[in-house]
């Protein structure tokens, strides 16, 4: 018989629970939150101290409580993905958010959030571009499939514009698309499947939303989400442009959550910590 890690809740805030016991719990392991109602929440640990463990709520938790028992599953979070997610506007863990019950295909795959990036001597030279549709990009500063580039303005500059574009260009093309929504009204999501419907690009375009009115967590996570929809598709041998809009809500959403587990404040603190975690999902 199995035994599984326990604990209970001694304080929560904002979405972030402080559990004490788990002593087998590891780092960003999934853990299950069993309210008074019965009802079972998701929750990722992020936070192992000496006493206590700090975990982020994944989803809705007014109704968690101290005292309510929090069980540690063994495993990494993760998410179902086959090419059923295309059309479709999925939350970051992979629920639709539309009427639409997404029925996956003999392809689906678990593919967890967190993954080892492949080393140097793995990857393929770049060699092939992904042309955006922008004459001035591609001229002269052209992308290439495998490659990430960096859209850097001020606001209302047209920084999304070009995302979009680039994405309505790879039509025909083979290249499955993953938007990543990061702290995006739903109103502009839906504004954006219905250019991309009119554009007849969502046959091939995977939106991932984490809008304002979700958790800091699913923000958090959502960008975890698209590297791992794209990763699902590059291990079958297709190509695959994930677009982060935008990363500066993501790291809004991450000193928020980093507040609330006490982590250091700071900026250089914060900056280097973040800096860690892009460089890792980059690399994906």
């Amino acid at each position: 018989m199995a035994f599984k890690s326990t604990g209970k809740i001694k304080e929560i805030k904002d979405g972030v629970v402080i559990a004490d016991g788990l002593s087998d719990v590891a780092y960003n392991e999934l853990v299950e939150i069993q309210d008074s109602e019965g009802k079972i929440h998701l929750g990722l640990a992020l936070n192992l101290d000496a006493e206590s463990v700090g975990i982020i709520v994944l989803g809705e938790y007014s109704s968690i409580g101290e005292d309510d028992m929090v069980t540690a599953t063994g495993k990494q979070l993760a998410i179902e993905v086959s090419n059923s997610l295309l059309s479709n506007v999925i939350d970051p863990l992979g629920r639709s958010l539309e009427d639409v019950k997404i029925v996956h295909t003999k392809d689906v795959r678990s593919e967890p959030l967190e993954q080892v990036a492949a080393g140097v001597s793995e990857r393929k030279d770049v060699s092939r571009p992904l042309p955006t549709g922008i004459k001035s990009i591609d001229a002269m500063i052209p992308i290439g499939k495998g490659q990430r580039e960096l859209i850097i303005g001020d606001r209302q500059t047209g920084k999304s514009a070009i995302a979009i574009d680039t994405i309505i260009n790879q039509k025909g093309k083979n290249v499955k698309c993953i938007y990543v929504g990061i702290g995006q009204k739903m109103a502009k999501i839906s504004a954006l499947k219905a250019r991309l419907l009119m554009e007849g690009a969502m046959d091939y375009t995977v939106i991932v939303a984490a809008s304002t009115s979700q958790a800091a967590s699913l923000q958090y996570i959502a960008p975890f989400t698209g590297v791992a929809i794209g990763e699902y598709f590059a291990k079958r041998g297709e190509d695959a442009l994930v677009i982060f809009d935008d990363l500066t809500k993501h790291a809004w959403a991450y000193r928020e959550i980093s507040l609330l587990l006490k982590r250091p404040p700071g900026r250089e603190a914060l900056k280097e910590h973040y800096n860690i975690q892009m460089k890792t999902k980059e690399d994906r």
